[in-house]
């Protein structure tokens, strides 16, 4: 019960001041309500990213968008990459995350608010896994992931598909659909999942399974972007 409280109250909308101070009291916890609730996007992201990345990965310069205490980055290093710079809102996330070793850079920065504190065309690939959802992320952020990737390389974001989410899913399925029109990036990849996460909820469960569904995107950007012509 404890650990399904703690889910719903980063998924709510509080202001983001008191978000961020539940997340830094949150770090050393984090880890152990995850796994209870069997949480799968890190690992789901990480390898549909090696399965289209074209390159041998070692050499690849990340970016790991609100990268917490560092799940997805060991996922990634699992897969052969190396180069991982990381970014997050709360300073106890960080302070976990710098604790694995696995970051070459890491620096705060919420997303949404405030710009990526990278150049334009700066990574080989771009990751967000978790934050897109209702109460965090705006989808309209996308065009700032899509900014500092560089020309042929790829965003994998994840989101949740549960009915409490699927507002904010359709919001950030436009959005990235509407960057595809535009000729800006192109789809590679959308891997609907069924058992993403166990349920913080009841009323969120998928057909009463106690578990909620979830997506991985990838995008991969076009050579010459719009975005940056205009």
């Amino acid at each position: 019960a404890g650990v399904r409280q703690r889910v719903s109250a980063v998924h709510g909308d509080s202001p983001l001041p008191q978000r961020l101070r539940f997340y830094d009291g949150w770090a050393a916890q984090y880890e152990e309500d995850v796994a209870a609730l069997e949480y799968r996007a890190p690992s789901l992201a990480a390898a549909s990213l090696a399965s289209v990345f074209p390159a041998p990965p070692a050499g690849a310069r990340l970016l790991d968008v609100a990268c917490g205490t560092g799940l997805v980055a060991r996922e990634l290093h699992r897969r052969g990459f190396r180069c991982l710079h990381g970014v997050d809102g709360s300073a106890g996330m960080l302070e976990r995350a710098r604790s694995t070793g696995l970051y070459r850079e890491l620096r705060r920065c919420v997303l949404g608010p405030e710009p990526l504190p990278a150049p334009a065309e700066h990574y080989d690939a771009v990751t967000v896994v978790g934050a897109l959802g209702e109460g965090q992320v705006p989808s309209a952020a996308v065009t700032e992931l899509l900014r500092v990737t560089k020309p042929g390389g790829f965003v994998c974001m994840t989101t949740r598909s549960d009915p409490s989410n699927l507002r904010y899913k359709a919001e950030l399925e436009a959005a990235l659909e509407q960057l595809e029109a535009q000729g800006a990036w192109q789809k590679v990849l959308t891997r609907e999942v069924e058992r993403w996460e166990r349920a913080a909820t009841e009323g969120d469960s998928t057909q009463n399974t106690g578990y909620i569904s979830g997506v991985v995107y990838i995008y991969q950007k076009h050579p010459v972007s719009p975005l940056e012509e205009n």
